[in-house]
């Protein structure tokens, strides 16, 4: 008789991470912090225009954004123009001392954790199934 493993929530960790955060000791508490969980490629970004040119070099799984970082105070940017790379863009985990200011319609394209916060906390969300947007569950819904 053959067993099956069994299927949980759980996913595994995705193979590329982008952090973009402006605290270099934060941003490197975070990297190693990924890296020890498994997470096979880890990139740092400490500005926007940083982010954005790893952005355009290669598309990461996940981006952990800081969104207020020191050359921009809306790093939520960098979000709206991940959403418009479509069903496959990077998953968005926003991170930020101040989650009210993060404007509803953008805090609604990833999930929120509110500095400061254990690394291991970002680690358990990493490996939480990615939400799926209300057309892609539609789409799915109709096959």
């Amino acid at each position: 008789m053959t067993q099956h493993p069994k299927t949980t929530a759980r996913e595994k960790l995705p193979a590329h991470v982008l952090v973009v955060e402006d605290d270099a000791v934060l941003g490197l508490t975070i990297e190693q912090a990924l890296l020890d969980a498994g997470v096979a490629r880890v990139e740092l970004s400490t500005s926007t225009e940083d982010a954005l040119r790893h952005l355009r070099e290669e598309q990461p799984k996940v981006i952990v954004l800081d969104v207020h970082l020191a050359d921009r105070d809306d790093g939520w940017a960098i979000a709206e123009l991940v959403r418009t790379l479509g069903p496959d863009s990077p998953r968005i985990i926003f991170s930020t001392g101040a989650p009210q200011d993060i404007p509803a319609d953008v805090a609604a394209l990833g999930c929120i954790l509110e500095k400061p916060y254990d690394a291991e906390v970002l680690v358990e969300l990493l490996r939480q199934p990615k939400r799926r947007g209300i057309i892609s569950r539609l789409r799915g819904a109709l096959r």
